[in-house]
């Protein structure tokens, strides 16, 4: 008799299998599930973003002074051709247009011990609910206030999301945010005595350097000011980081406080790594929601091994292989020979 698999089977294949993470593949390595079965089941379940605050809010180690930080990602599907969800997206490690589905993350950062939790996600779909990035950010933002009720005290952001709406709404909800600026925004560092200027081409001195400088942004409301800082990330490239909290005055601090927004690369990272997000060929829309729902609690289980063991994510994974290798190399199923 035919085995109907559950949400745990699925994420426990995607927890264990180190390389194929295909529906095929699950089929042939179990006797009581068919492909057939295994793709009616993810047709039909309906997992959402709710799963993943379910299975890591006991783990989260929360801070009066924790982080929230957002950013996108593109699920790559360069290959495909019929898949639901997929679009041309623009892709900052390609460096241009891929096809891909993009998901929106939220992960929480303890400032103190610099563990991190993805606590929230949204599929990048404006085709299907008319939602861009800016509205998943600021519905995932909303939630976390008023429901999940989780303490925080700055939001994390990248170039692409500093824009007035969202920076407003931030500070309507009483949160600091640190975002870079694009180098051609227009700002003002004059007290309005001079026309706008672009980012880029203010002229700082050793002062402003080390304690920033008060600017006025283009388009915000009339005496909105907030505190710019000049960071070198590097010989080659400079990053222009505003925040709204005015008593900021130290250049380390802001560094430090933008490092955390790294965190969510980390995730990124692992996430396409380990956990086979990116491997299903499904053609069904709810398939790839489900894959990808599945795939992030594969990575929130592996992340509290991870702390619980002093490992990396990268560790907890390949070391499941350990015992095999050990078992092969003192007795091969496939011996080698030579001539």
């Amino acid at each position: 008799m035919t085995k109907r698999p559950t949400r745990l089977d699925y994420c426990q294949y995607l927890l264990v299998s180190p390389l194929n993470h295909t529906l095929t593949n699950f089929a042939d390595h179990v006797e009581d599930m068919s492909h057939d079965a295994i793709n009616r089941f993810l047709r039909n379940e309906k997992m959402t973003p709710r799963l993943v605050w379910d299975n890591v809010r006991e783990q989260i180690a929360a801070h009066e002074e924790g982080c929230i930080a957002f950013d996108d990602t593109i699920i790559d599907k360069d290959f495909s051709h019929r898949i639901e969800l997929v679009r041309r997206q623009y892709s900052g490690n390609a460096h241009g247009l891929i096809k891909g589905i993009g998901m929106v993350n939220c992960v929480y950062v303890n400032p103190l011990t610099q563990e991190h939790w993805i606590i929230d996600y949204r599929i990048y779909d404006p085709g299907g609910d008319g939602m861009t990035k800016l509205d998943h950010v600021r519905d995932m933002l909303t939630n976390l206030v008023h429901h999940k009720r989780l303490p925080f005290r700055r939001v994390l952001m990248d170039t692409w999301y500093a824009t007035r709406d969202l920076m407003l709404f931030i500070e309507s909800l009483a949160k600091i945010y640190y975002c870079p600026l694009r180098a051609n925004r227009q700002v003002d560092d004059s007290g309005a005595t001079s026309p706008y200027r672009r980012v880029d081409s203010l002229e700082w001195d050793a002062s402003a350097l080390a304690h920033g400088k008060t600017i006025k942004i283009k388009g915000f409301p009339k005496h909105h000011k907030v505190k710019l800082f000049r960071v070198e990330v590097s010989t080659h490239r400079t990053d222009w980081v505003v925040t709204n909290d005015l008593t900021q005055d130290s250049l380390q601090a802001t560094q430090d406080a933008c490092g955390l927004r790294w965190k969510i690369e980390q995730f990124h990272r692992e996430a396409k790594q380990l956990t086979g997000i990116e491997r299903c060929q499904c053609r069904k829309a709810r398939i790839q929601r489900n894959h990808i729902a599945c795939a992030v609690l594969v990575w929130i289980r592996l992340a509290e091994i991870a702390r619980q063991t002093c490992r990396t994510l990268y560790q907890v994974k390949h070391q499941m292989l350990d015992d095999f290798l050990r078992q092969q190399l003192k007795n091969p199923s496939v011996r080698m020979k030579l001539a």
